[in-house]
């Protein structure tokens, strides 16, 4: 089987996408269904196959809820509030264009544990959520990795075989 220069494209936009699941600002769960549609779209959407796709396609949505919500209901796991796991997100966010991905997780942090601290002036809770988020942001990456790579093992297998 010949492979097409969109075959080409979409294999690197799935490439791209796991690389993007642990760069800054880089929409990686995206990137890969990007890739999965595009060689879908230029085979007359024939190839994948609709459960093939389908199933694609659901791993890369379950991979932008992770992205998006982990570190949040991780938070909340450990009893933050909702206004804290958004202040979180959101101070998160910002710090991540300031200072990066450790901005990131220390914002995360740090302000889980700030406002819970101000919310219940409980040391050990307001350590035990911002422990939480942390960690439950680095397990979210670790997810969105492994769900990446698992779009990018089964496009191959699509594509050559």
């Amino acid at each position: 089987m010949a492979v097409t220069p969109v075959a080409l494209l979409a294999l690197a936009l799935l490439v791209l996408g796991v690389v993007g699941t642990v760069a800054p600002l880089v929409p990686g769960a995206l990137l890969s269904l990007s890739g999965v549609l595009l060689y879908w779209w230029s085979t007359g959407f024939t190839d994948p196959s609709l459960p093939v796709l389908a199933a694609l396609v659901l791993v890369g949505i379950v991979t932008v809820v992770v992205d998006y919500a982990g570190g949040a209901v991780a938070a909340k796991a450990a009893g933050a509030s909702t206004l804290t796991t958004g202040l979180a997100v959101v101070v998160g966010f910002v710090l991540l264009f300031v200072t990066g991905p450790v901005g990131f997780l220390v914002g995360i942090a740090v302000t889980v544990f700030v406002a819970e601290f101000a919310r219940n002036r409980n040391a050990e809770q307001s350590g035990k959520a911002a422990l939480y988020a942390t960690v439950g942001v680095l397990a979210s990456t670790a997810a969105q990795i492994l769900l990446t790579a698992s779009m990018l093992v089964a496009f191959v297998f699509v594509l050559f075989f």
